[in-house]
């Protein structure tokens, strides 16, 4: 059994592909019963989407694979705390658990729509928060 720091470690490795690809470098893992059921990060340049957030794509790939739109008992991970967008998404798979590393408060949902996840999700924050704050101000600081 592998703890947050280790999922997150996941995530993190997505991240580095998304920088890879010019994507922000956001990162999302899916864990459900022990084990990785969701790999992704952002594709937003690549598929000319502004919705292809790395939420959004993991959570895509996680209900293919459950064959159903719930994503109960299941945790994600994500190196970036999740916008208004992701968390609308997030509530409607009724996600069990949000564990996100950086908080982002311009476009982070706490400041603007705390509500907007499912009643019983429960959110930590801060796993390896400064690992993934550094690779998101790694990446900005080199393309200004």
């Amino acid at each position: 059994m592998f703890d947050d720091q280790y999922y997150m470690k996941q995530a993190l490795q997505e991240a580095r592909k998304a920088a890879d690809q010019g994507e922000v470098p956001v990162g999302a893992v899916i864990m459900c019963n022990d084990r990785i059921i969701a790999r992704a990060h952002n594709l937003t340049e690549t598929l000319s989407d502004v919705t292809a957030h790395a939420e959004i794509q993991a959570i895509t790939a996680a209900t293919n694979l459950l064959g159903g739109k719930y994503l109960n008992d299941c945790t994600l991970y994500v190196t970036l705390e999740p916008c208004i967008m992701c968390a609308g998404a997030l509530g409607w798979s009724q996600i069990s658990r949000i564990v996100y590393g950086a908080s982002d408060e311009r476009r982070g949902f706490s400041n603007f729509a705390p509500k907007a996840l499912h009643p019983k999700t429960i959110v930590n924050s801060g796993i390896m928060e400064d690992e993934c704050r550094e690779i998101i101000q790694a990446f900005f600081r080199n393309k200004r």
